[in-house]
């Protein structure tokens, strides 16, 4: 009785010892963190949430997806310490970091840092089969809907509108509500750049038929001379149940980004459980194919974090010393 008695105590106070060692070993993690996603009926609030559960598990930590309007709204929710991570194209980034898109009003926003690749963000217009829609022209001066409205999409459609020579009715909301407003038909076509397949459209496409509009060869050029930070995207064939072939098109890549002063050893560890449970992540949605460590050299300009860098140069990855600079 007394041996057991012993060795019971003994138990106790090495697992006590070994959950003080652990908490000692992180004395300047914080006890929660907050991940800033997009709005429903969007790859991003589906990729966020699964994210968020891995790392709360693998961390330790809570980590909270916040619903936002996307790109725009992370940057600046990451730059005044609203959330500490966050997902965005880097198209957005590229604009927030050298404070020239509209929305940043001039300003830097330089807190950020990439922590992993996400996915590939197509641009894509959408239309249903019976208005009629079979080429982007056919869109000239008429109502379309972008995404929400710090996202993507509403970022950028109205600079590739004028690189092609066009115009049009842009309207802004949550995925789900542009699939509602395409069915009630409040406007002719869903053009924004996202993750595909898009939830909403692929679960509207069961009702009634939609076709994906292609940009013509001369557009995409004009596209990319506008807009450099664009590169060659293709929707591949099955992606949407609608898509009986591939869809050339146009991209920018996704990553997701941390602030500056996040604890590197925090880092290290969420970037190394993000690719060690990268499988979870595909479970989630198939863009997550694309959240391989290989894919950080589609970071051209973002500083990595150093807690990021570490992983990446341990695992064998050649990293560009201008990701590696901690300042611009």
């Amino acid at each position: 009785m007394c041996t057991r008695l012993l060795l019971g105590t003994i138990g106790l106070c090495l697992t006590l010892a070994y959950a003080c060692a652990a908490q000692a070993a992180n004395p300047k993690w914080p006890t929660s963190l907050t991940l800033g996603s997009a709005s429903p009926g969007g790859v991003y609030i589906i990729y966020g949430d699964a994210l968020a559960k891995i790392l709360t598990d693998k961390l330790g930590i809570a980590v909270n997806p916040l619903p936002t309007q996307g790109p725009v709204h992370n940057i600046k929710l990451l730059e005044s310490n609203g959330a500490q991570l966050g997902l965005t194209t880097m198209g957005v980034a590229l604009q927030g970091w050298n404070g020239t898109g509209d929305w940043t009003e001039g300003k830097r926003f330089q807190m950020m840092r990439a922590l992993f690749p996400m996915y590939d963000t197509p641009f894509q217009t959408i239309a249903l089969v019976r208005s009629g829609i079979t080429s982007i022209d056919q869109l000239d001066g008429k109502r379309v809907g972008v995404g929400p409205r710090a996202g993507t999409g509403s970022t950028y459609i109205p600079s590739v509108l004028k690189a092609i020579g066009m115009s049009a009715q842009i309207t802004n909301g949550s995925f789900d509500h542009m699939a509602d407003e395409l069915f009630a038909s409040n406007f002719d076509a869903v053009m924004t750049l996202t993750g595909a397949p898009v939830p909403a459209i692929q679960q509207a496409a069961a009702q009634q038929p939609f076709s994906l509009i292609a940009l013509s060869r001369e557009q995409i050029d004009a596209i990319r001379k506008a807009i450099p930070e664009f590169s060659p995207s293709k929707i591949r064939a099955g992606t949407y149940r609608f898509l009986d072939k591939d869809y050339d098109t146009l991209g920018v890549f996704n990553f997701a980004i941390g602030r500056a002063d996040l604890p590197d050893d925090l880092v290290y560890q969420l970037v190394k459980a993000v690719f060690e449970n990268q499988p979870t992540l595909l479970k989630a949605h198939s863009t997550a194919a694309e959240t391989i460590p290989q894919n950080v050299i589609k970071d051209t300009f973002l500083p990595l974090h150093p807690g990021a860098l570490r992983y990446y140069r341990e695992i064998g990855i050649k990293i560009p010393d201008v990701l590696a600079a901690t300042t611009n």
